[in-house]
């Protein structure tokens, strides 16, 4: 099949834009999402697993002083820690060596160290292989945001997100299930949580299987000048599709003038307008966005005990409120293309507020599961709306760089949060903790609804002007 133009950047990102969503472009945000379910499952178990870390002795629920380094709170702080090392000190490397090949080794990388951090006996040797593992994620996540939005035509790339959230997020009840089911027992003599990050850490089986299926982004080939390779690839591609849609494609509109990014990756680029205010207002946001996300989910376990719940009663309840985990970006499937990326932030933030406060004034175990779920259905709509917003507000020449970024400071805002949850929680209790994650809400609805564009249905290529 001749490409209709001559091949320039331009116009592989116009060819790839056009392209209708049959099944062979759905297969391939499928596979990046499968990445994301195992990726997930690594990033979450924290809170669920937490109850056996302390009953096994290895930590407790709080220490004496702030920074505690044998408490619940520093094993969270340590997986963020390796995970802000991963994202801003790491990101760059798939705008270096592609996104194909770094999605596989960070995978990898991750996948061994959760395998060794299993048979961990000490609350050092279990915070330090958190935090490795924790690096090779925070690579994976800068990755896979880089990877589906370059691969995902602009009509359906609030979708792809969508779908990447809703699998990834299938990882939730999956590992609340086995939380609840192994945590409290020692099953062959092994301790539950053991279990629980070994199941995980299967991921490494799947890793080539995915690879081979995937292509390295055309939009990533181009920019680096590599046309004869990004034509190939779509080429390839365009053939599948046009089998399956079963009538000629439609024709590229190029933009005019487009500019693909005249970087070369370089820090500074980051900064040159409009990018500078971008990457200012997302890193406003993933400060102050971690709060509220990662102060229920890793918490959530915990803050039942707290309202009155039993430790198993907890488990359960919480493997309860994770089948909402998927429900948020299944919707998106329906809405996400239709509704702006920065008004489906804003709105969310301040539903979780909402069910936030009244979660933090209720004992009733119905009302608690009830309100739970909202805050998990509104965080996984809020998520998978900025993992896709972050993604388009920065040119393919930067974009993983940018990326892991503004996105390093949810991971160093999450180190600080954990100490701080765990410090207000013994001193305030569970209407502590909300109230103080409202007002971080607050902030996030402001600093996206004051500065943030508009990039829905639009080419990246045009965000990028």
């Amino acid at each position: 099949m001749a490409a209709p133009h001559p091949v320039t950047a331009a116009s592989i990102s116009a060819r790839l834009d056009r392209l209708p969503a049959t099944r062979s472009v759905w297969k391939l945000i499928a596979l990046l999402s499968l990445g994301f379910f195992f990726e997930l499952y690594d990033l979450l178990y924290s809170g669920y697993v937490a109850p056996g870390l302390v009953k096994s002795g290895i930590l407790t629920p709080t220490t004496t002083s702030f920074f505690g380094f044998t408490g619940v709170a520093s094993f969270i702080a340590a997986l963020f820690a390796g995970l802000f090392i991963g994202t801003i000190a790491c990101g760059f490397l798939a705008d270096r060596f592609g996104r194909r090949a770094i999605f596989t080794y960070s995978l990898l990388w991750y996948t061994a160290a959760n395998l060794i951090m299993a048979f961990q006996d000490s609350a050092a040797g279990l915070n330090f292989w958190r935090f490795v593992a924790g690096v090779g994620i925070g690579v994976e996540l800068v990755t896979i945001g880089t990877y589906i939005s370059e691969l995902a035509p602009k009509h359906i790339r609030g979708r792809a997100f969508a779908c990447e959230q809703a699998i990834g997020f299938m990882s939730v009840p999956v590992v609340a299930f086995l939380a609840y089911l192994l945590v409290p027992q020692k099953p062959f003599g092994f301790d539950g949580w053991r279990w629980v990050v070994l199941i995980g850490a299967s991921s490494a089986l799947f890793v080539w299987w995915m690879r081979r299926s995937l292509p390295e982004s055309p939009r990533w080939l181009a920019q680096k000048g590599q046309l004869d390779v990004a034509d190939r690839v779509m080429r390839e591609l365009e053939a599948k599709v046009e089998r399956e849609y079963g009538k000629p494609l439609p024709a590229p509109v190029i933009v005019e003038n487009a500019k693909q990014s005249e970087s070369k990756g370089r820090f500074a680029d980051m900064w040159k307008p409009p990018y500078g205010r971008r990457a200012t207002m997302m890193i406003i946001f993933n400060v102050f966005q971690t709060v509220g996300f990662y102060g229920f989910a890793n918490w959530v376990p915990t803050l039942l005990i707290r309202q009155g719940i039993t430790v198993t009663s907890s488990l359960m309840y919480s493997s309860i409120i994770a089948i909402a985990a998927p429900i948020g970006p299944i919707i998106g499937l329906a809405i996400a293309d239709k509704i702006e990326r920065k008004t489906a932030i804003v709105l969310m933030a301040a539903l979780y507020i909402v069910c936030g406060l009244l979660f933090s004034q209720s004992s009733d175990a119905a009302f608690l599961i009830l309100m739970g779920a909202g805050l998990t259905l509104s965080s996984n709509i809020m998520s998978y709306s900025f993992h896709a917003y972050q993604a388009e507000l920065f040119p393919t020449g930067i974009r993983a760089r940018a990326v892991g970024f503004v996105y390093s400071w949810s991971r160093f805002s999450a180190i600080f949060t954990s100490f701080i949850i765990a410090g207000v929680l013994k001193g305030f209790g569970t209407t502590g903790v909300f109230v103080f994650i409202a007002a971080a809400m607050l902030i996030v609805m402001a600093a996206i609804g004051i500065m943030g564009p508009k990039t829905r249905d639009i080419a990246l290529e045009q965000i990028s002007r």
